[in-house]
């Protein structure tokens, strides 16, 4: 598989293209449907490049956002970590994204016979829940504004291995509303104060500062 050319390498590409795993790239454009809610779940992804939205439909066809996931992540890890035989979710990108596909019985052969990249996983995995868990105690305990500026960050890996991708796809109001629980009205405004403070700026992309880390730590 041929390596792409991208700011930085993280350890788990660096994991990936040195396995035995038997993989292929895929890429899909803005707005593009990766996988239903619903669909077999025969595969998992990671992402080399791009963004993409996690969403969920309850029985009464309520759409919810669950995360926006960037490159370093996997999508579709659930057809390993719970063996659900379909989809729990649908993932969509959000900008064009190339991503690694790897089949489930593929992975579950090179986690039981490659020792780096079970460690690697394993790992994520583990980071994974743990962000989950911040993330609900972010949505109980944390004002709309340093949950909207925490989700920015998160966007542009702050907290990740190696330096964060400050210019991230710009990210509809819409969208960042739902991850946040909150109006689309009330994302502007905060996105409008951010940028007057000098956290955030737009030049062809959205360009996150490290300054607005002091929105999250604030008390």
């Amino acid at each position: 598989m041929k390596k792409q050319t991208q700011p930085q390498t993280s350890q788990t590409t660096q994991s990936l293209l040195t396995s035995r795993l038997r993989t292929k790239v895929a890429h899909y454009l803005k707005a593009q449907t990766i996988f239903r809610q619903g669909d077999n779940s025969d595969s998992l992804m990671f992402i080399e490049s791009g963004t993409v939205k996690i969403t969920i439909v309850n029985t009464q066809g309520k759409e919810a956002v669950i995360t926006l996931l960037v490159a370093g992540d996997y999508v579709g890890e659930s057809c390993i970590s719970n063996g659900s035989p379909v989809r729990l979710s649908t993932a969509t990108a959000i900008a064009p994204t190339a991503l690694i596909i790897i089949q489930k019985a593929e992975m579950i052969r090179g986690l039981h016979e490659e020792k780096d990249l079970a460690e690697q996983f394993i790992t994520y995995m583990l980071r994974r829940n743990s962000k989950t868990e911040s993330d609900l105690v972010d949505q109980l305990f944390n004002s709309t504004e340093k949950r909207l500026a925490r989700a920015l960050l998160l966007l542009a890996q702050y907290g990740k291995e190696g330096k964060p991708e400050t210019a991230i796809a710009t990210v509809p109001q819409e969208t960042l509303a739902e991850m946040v629980g909150t109006t689309r009205s009330r994302v502007n405004f905060f996105m409008n104060k951010f940028r007057k403070l000098g956290f955030i700026h737009y030049n062809g992309g959205l360009q996150i500062h490290s300054s607005l880390l002091n929105v999250v730590l604030h008390d």
